[in-house]
């Protein structure tokens, strides 16, 4: 005869938690190594533009080492001649959420002036808010 029974209740939202934060770490890790071994140039600044972030292909394609680039503001690699409408016009790109590739002119570690194909894509907060600026810049006109 069964007086009784026993129950017992487990929590498992912390084990589902690190299950989510897992698959969410590997697509990261997928994700990272496309960004790190493209050929395009992949950069990120903060609107300010401080580069935040540097590919190998943007090593590449301009010649500054990542630690260097990470020390320099988005303006470094502008022509001075136009500088702030270049600044203003990646500024309206994301607020528009454009991503058809633009002409621009980005200078080289060695000087040189490349014509390159760049998109411009907004990285967004939880708030709606635009925190930094993502641009894939390709060699060559469209």
């Amino acid at each position: 005869m069964i007086e009784g029974a026993v129950i017992t209740f487990t929590d498992i939202s912390i084990l589902k938690k690190a299950e989510t934060a897992l698959r969410n770490s590997e697509a990261v890790q997928r994700l990272a190594a496309v960004v790190r071994d493209s050929r395009d140039a992949i950069l990120m600044q903060d609107m300010t533009g401080r580069i935040l972030a540097w590919n190998r292909g943007a090593e590449k394609m301009y010649g500054w080492t990542e630690a260097e680039a990470l020390a320099m503001n988005i303006r470094s690699l502008m022509p001075k001649e136009n500088q702030e409408q270049t600044l203003a016009d990646m500024r309206q790109l994301c607020l528009s959420g454009g991503l058809d590739p633009q002409r621009a002119q980005r200078v080289a570690k060695d000087g040189r002036i490349r014509q390159v194909s760049l998109i411009v894509s907004p990285l967004v907060n939880e708030a709606g808010e635009t925190y930094a600026i993502a641009t894939t810049e390709r060699a060559g006109a469209l």
